[in-house]
Formats: C-alpha cells, structure tokens, sequence
C-alpha cells in the first residue's frame, strides 16, 4: 500500500496518459485495473490520503470535472447509459493507494444481470435488497 509522496504511483504524472488536467486534478481512463471501458480516475494533483482531506475549492472542481468527463464520455460511446462514482477511503473500504482518486465508472444496459443494489456490492450479502 502506497502512502508516502516518495512512494506514491499518483505523485508522478509522468507514468500516466493524461486526458485532461486543472489546477487542482488531472485525469487518465484507468488501463490498469478498469471495471469497464472508459473507466475514469480523478487524481488530486496534491498528495492528500482521500476526499475527506480535500478542500473546499477542491471539491467544487472536483464536482465540475466529474459532470464534464460524465458529458464527454456519453460523447465518446453512445452504448452508456449510467454511471457509478466510486470513492474508497481507507484500507478497511478498499482503498490500496493513499491518495485521493475518485472513480467514474460507465454502464451500460446489459452490462451485469441485475445492476440493483450498485454499490452496495462492495458487501455481496447486502448486495440484493427489497424494499420494506
């Protein structure tokens, strides 16, 4: 698990194809690891540990990057039909790199039997719900 600047993969952008970038994230498509096409990590451009530590100004371009790259990718491939934001915030979420990054995940219809229950999937036992 990566933690400090001197270790961290997100610290060197130099490793990554960089889509787009402003003053406070840049963004790649995730080619290592991606749930589906397109799938998009915002990396925030300081070493912060996750999106709790942000600032307030942080967070509002963080809102704006996420609604562009949601209106860019429906550009990019007519087959999307939903997204999943996903944030992991410590190691006990899942979380393996100790620097803030937001996934955009892209779905599409068909692309799992039954989408309910999204990310709630991250415990499989909640996973399937009714409404009570």
């Amino acid at each position: 698990m990566f933690s400090s600047e001197e270790q961290c993969i997100f610290c060197n952008k130099t490793n990554y194809k960089v889509i787009q970038s402003t003053n406070y994230f840049f963004i790649i498509r995730d080619t290592s690891y991606p749930v589906t096409k397109h799938h998009t990590l915002i990396i925030a451009n300081r070493h912060v540990s996750d999106y709790f530590n942000l600032t307030s100004e942080e967070v509002k371009n963080l809102d704006k990057i996420l609604k562009k790259q949601k209106n860019e990718l429906l550009q990019l491939d007519e087959k999307i039909t939903g997204f999943n934001i996903g944030v992991n915030i410590g190691k006990d979420a899942g979380q393996s790199i100790m620097h803030c990054h937001i996934h955009l995940i892209p779905r599409r219809r068909g692309d799992v039997e039954d989408p309910r229950g999204g990310v709630r999937g991250v415990i499989p036992s909640k996973q399937k719900y009714s409404r009570k």
